[in-house]
C-alpha cells in the first residue's frame, strides 16, 4: 500500500508544469536601442537600434525613424545577439531520466521512423525555462532511441502547445549508425554473422521497403494496382526518400563515418553528420561530399587511451580549418537535456583551443540555422527574419554574462525558472539568518 501511495505522489508531482506563463504575440512595435548589435552575419553595429514588429525584424541601424506607437527600450552599455540554438537535444522529450515514464525520446523497437518529436514534446517541462534563461531559445528535439529512430523537430522553448511552439518540423530523420565492433573469435560461433551486420541490414531493409511503399503508392493512379493501405511506418520517410529534408546520422568512429558516407551515397540521400568524434580524420571525403557535421559536446573525454586529453576540445578548429561546415551542440542522450544551458561554454572552450571566437559565436547561431534548414528565419540579426534575440550585459561565451532580455518572434518572454526561484529562496534564508545573528 506504501508504494502504491509514494507512486501516486511521485506521478502527481511529475505532472506539474512549470510556473511561467508563455508570452503573448507581439501587438505592438519594439525598438531596442543604444546597444552593440551583434548580427553574426555582418558588421557589428555600435550604439545601433533593431526595430521589430509582428515577431519579424523591420530594420537595423542607426537612428533609425521608429513608427508611431513603438516602444522604446534603452539597452545603452548592453549587447544584441540572435538567439542560441541548440541543435543536438532530448529537450522537451524527457523530464527526470531515472523515470521511465518521462522519456519520451526512447520509443520501442529498432526501426520507429514514425516517431516524431514534435507530438511528443512537453510545452510545461521545467527544462525549458532553465534553458532558455542562459540565451537559448531554440533547440532541435531529436528521438533517440535504436537505429532508425524517428524525426527531429526546431522547438521554440515558450508556448501553450508544441503546435505553436514548432517552428519547423520534420527537420530529419535521426539513425544510430551501429557502431563497427571486431567479433570475438573465442565467442563468436561458427557462421555466427556480426551484429554490426545484421543492423546494417536492417537499415537498409527499411529503406528498400520504404521505397517500395512509396512506389506502390505512386502507382494507385493505375486501375490495375489494387490501392494499398496507408502505412505511418513508411509515409514517415517519404520526406526523405524525396530529398526534403537529410537524414542525420549518428556516429562518431571513423569506420562508422566511412560506411555511413557510402550507404548515405548509394541511397542517394542528404547527410547530416551527428557527433563526428572522427570527423576531422575523413575531412577530405566529407568536403567532398558537402556533409555538415552537428558536434555532439565539447566537454568530454578522449575516446581513446592514446589520445591527446585536448582532442575534444580542439575538434571545432580541425573541421573549421578544413572548410567543413559545423556546429556545435549538446551531446545528446538522457541526461544532455537537463545540461543543455551550459551549451555557450561548449563554444567557448572551442574558442579556448583554437577556433576564432567569431566563428564559435556562429558555431551557436547562423551555423546551425544553415544546417537545419531555417537560415532564412533565425540564425542571425537581418531585415525580414524573426526577432529571435537576446540582450545580454556582455560576451554571452562567458559564465559571468547574463541574459537580461530574451524575445522569440517578438514576444518578451519570462526568463525566470525553478533555478532563479530557489536562488531568492535561499538569498531570503541566509538573509534571515543573518538578522538573527545565527
Amino acid at each position: 500500500m506504501k508504494n502504491i501511495i509514494f507512486l501516486t505522489m511521485l506521478l502527481f508531482a511529475l505532472a506539474q508544469g512549470s510556473d511561467e506563463v508563455p508570452a503573448p504575440a507581439q501587438d505592438h512595435p519594439i525598438a531596442l536601442t543604444g546597444g552593440t548589435v551583434h548580427t553574426v552575419s555582418g558588421a557589428v553595429i555600435e550604439n545601433g537600434m533593431v526595430l521589430f514588429d509582428n515577431g519579424k525584424i523591420v530594420a537595423i541601424g542607426v537612428n533609425l525613424d521608429l513608427p508611431e506607437g513603438t516602444e522604446r527600450i534603452d539597452i545603452s552599455g548592453k549587447h544584441v545577439y540572435p538567439a542560441l540554438i541548440e541543435a543536438n537535444s532530448t529537450i522537451g522529450l524527457v523530464e527526470i531520466s531515472a523515470v521511465r515514464a518521462t522519456r519520451d525520446y526512447a520509443e520501442s523497437g529498432a526501426v520507429t521512423p514514425e516517431a516524431r518529436a514534435e507530438a511528443a514534446f512537453n510545452p510545461d517541462s521545467e527544462i525549458l525555462p532553465v534553458t532558455r534563461a542562459n540565451g537559448i531559445a531554440l533547440a532541435l528535439s531529436v528521438p533517440a532511441s535504436g537505429l532508425i529512430s524517428g524525426t527531429s523537430a526546431l522547438m521554440m522553448l515558450d508556448g501553450w502547445t508544441w503546435e505553436q511552439m514548432t517552428l519547423k518540423a520534420p527537420v530529419g530523420l535521426h539513425i544510430r549508425w551501429p557502431s563497427i565492433r571486431e567479433p570475438d573469435p573465442k565467442q563468436q560461433k561458427s557462421g555466427e554473422i556480426p551484429q554490426y551486420v545484421e543492423e546494417i541490414d536492417k537499415i537498409r531493409q527499411a529503406f528498400a521497403d520504404a521505397r517500395a511503399y512509396h512506389k506502390a503508392q505512386a502507382a494507385q493512379n493505375d486501375k490495375a494496382i489494387p490501392a494499398h493501405a496507408h502505412l505511418v511506418r513508411w509515409e514517415a520517410m517519404g520526406p526523405v526518400l524525396r530529398g526534403e529534408v537529410p537524414v542525420f546520422v549518428h556516429a562518431d568512429d571513423i569506420r562508422q563515418i566511412q560506411t555511413a558516407v557510402s550507404w548515405a551515397g548509394e541511397e542517394k540521400l542528404k547527410m547530416v553528420l551527428v557527433g563526428g568524434y572522427d570527423a576531422w580524420r575523413v575531412s577530405e571525403l566529407l568536403k567532398e561530399e558537402q556533409i555538415p557535421v552537428i558536434i555532439a559536446g565539447i566537454h568530454q573525454l578522449p575516446n581513446r587511451r592514446w589520445e591527446d586529453y585536448d582532442a575534444p576540445f580542439t575538434l571545432p578548429k580541425k573541421l573549421h580549418d578544413a572548410g567543413i561546415k559545423f556546429c556545435i551542440a549538446g551531446s545528446g542522450g538522457a541526461f544532455a537535456a537537463a545540461h543543455a544551458r551550459n551549451l555557450p561554454y561548449e563554444a567557448a572552450t572551442a574558442a579556448a583551443y583554437g577556433l576564432p571566437r567569431e566563428v564559435a559565436l556562429q558555431a551557436l547561431t547562423l551555423f546551425p540555422a544553415q544546417i537545419l534548414g531555417v537560415e532564412d528565419r533565425v540564425g542571425s540579426l537581418e531585415t525580414g527574419k524573426d526577432a529571435t534575440l537576446i540582450v545580454t550585459d556582455g560576451d554571452p561565451l562567458e559564465i559571468v554574462t547574463r541574459v537580461e532580455m530574451e524575445f522569440i518572434q517578438g514576444r518578451r518572454i519570462d526568463l525566470s525558472s525553478r533555478h532563479t526561484r530557489l536562488y531568492e529562496k535561499y538569498r531570503r534564508k541566509y538573509q534571515q539568518m543573518e538578522l538573527l545573528g545565527e
